[in-house]
């Protein structure tokens, strides 16, 4: 009998995540914690959002804080665009 170590990540009472990679739930977990803040923040500037989109637009900034942090800094969109497709490249390349 073999003993597996499973990660669950919950959020909002919700299972979110469940993995045997303790870094990958603690990664997930991190990016929603930031979600969460980043929802918090809009919501505190008066910046009102249906709760579906809320989380949808919170996650996509959390999960690409690089990047977002770029534009931030006045990089050109398209360089940006074109460095996530890149990482996509990348990413496909590996996995083949």
């Amino acid at each position: 009998m073999a003993i597996i170590v499973k990660y669950v990540v919950e959020h909002n009472g919700e299972e979110k995540l469940v993995t045997t990679d303790k870094k990958a739930a603690d990664k997930y977990d991190k990016m929603l914690e930031v979600a969460d803040n980043l929802g918090a923040y809009f919501n505190a500037k008066g910046i009102k959002l249906a709760p579906e989109i809320s989380e949808e637009l919170t996650i996509l900034l959390s999960k690409n804080k690089d990047m977002v942090g770029k534009l931030l800094k006045g990089a050109d969109l398209k360089s940006v665009l074109n460095e996530e497709k890149a990482d996509v490249v990348e990413m496909d390349k590996r996995s083949a």
